[in-house]
Parts: C-alpha cells; structure tokens; sequence
C-alpha cells in the first residue's frame, strides 16, 4: 500500500508529540511488508511519518530533491519538474493519504484533503485533541 503524507509544519511542541504518537498508530496498522510510504519529505509531520514508515521496515519514496538523512533509507526519489504540481504528484502515486490538518478551509493541506476525496482516496485526517499551531 502507497501510504501519502502532507501536513501543516507550524506544529507546537506537544503537538509534535500527539501527532507523533496518531502517525506511529496509522503506520503500524499496515504491516510493513505491504507499506511505503510517499512524501515531499519537509520538515514537521512528513519527516515524522517517513521515520515511523522506516521503524517499521517499510519502504519509503520521496517526492523533489529534499536534503535530508532519510533520503539514503528511500528505496526512490521522484524528482518532480520546475511546472509540476506537488499535490496532484503526491495523490497520483498513493492509495491513501495522511493529513496533520487542523481543518482550517482555504489552505494547502485543505485542498489537498478535498482533491484526495474527490479521487476517491482514504483520507487520514489527523488532529488529535489538544493540538496547535503556532
């Protein structure tokens, strides 16, 4: 299963730790023979993810040309052109999509969210109770 990641990067601290805690929950029900995970790879949520998804043996695939230790442990990078959208990209190479949204309408995360939906994908939307941006 091609598991996508997309999330706000603004996250408080204990934030962090929730958000940390629902990620490894949603990786973990997967086994890990049949997961890989798909994200761009920036700070906050995506990075989390891409180590829970490594944790649990599973393979990881990285959209652009982010620098970062992870990307030694992907198994692909996809490199994406100057006039290629992100969003359709990323929902274009997965079955589900995992979304750190706090529900705001009108952002990037939400649009994602509606665009998944709207392809029939399985939407993760995490947010657990007492989370915060800054």
């Amino acid at each position: 299963m091609h598991m996508g990641m997309i999330g706000h990067e603004d996250l408080t601290d204990v934030t962090e730790m929730l958000v940390r805690g629902e990620l490894w929950r949603i990786v973990t029900d997967c086994p890990s023979h049949n997961l890989v995970g798909v994200t761009p790879l920036r700070p906050g949520p995506e990075t989390w993810f891409a180590q829970a998804v490594v944790d649990h043996g599973g393979g990881l695939e990285i959209l652009g040309a982010t620098a970062h230790a992870l990307r030694a442990e992907a198994r692909a990078v996809h490199r994406l052109g100057p006039d290629t959208p992100l969003v359709p990209a990323l929902l274009g190479m997965v079955e589900e999509l995992v979304a750190v949204w706090d529900g705001t309408p009108g952002t990037d995360i939400a649009e994602a969210v509606a665009e998944a939906e709207r392809l029939g994908l399985y939407v993760h939307r995490v947010w657990p109770e007492g989370s915060e941006r800054l």
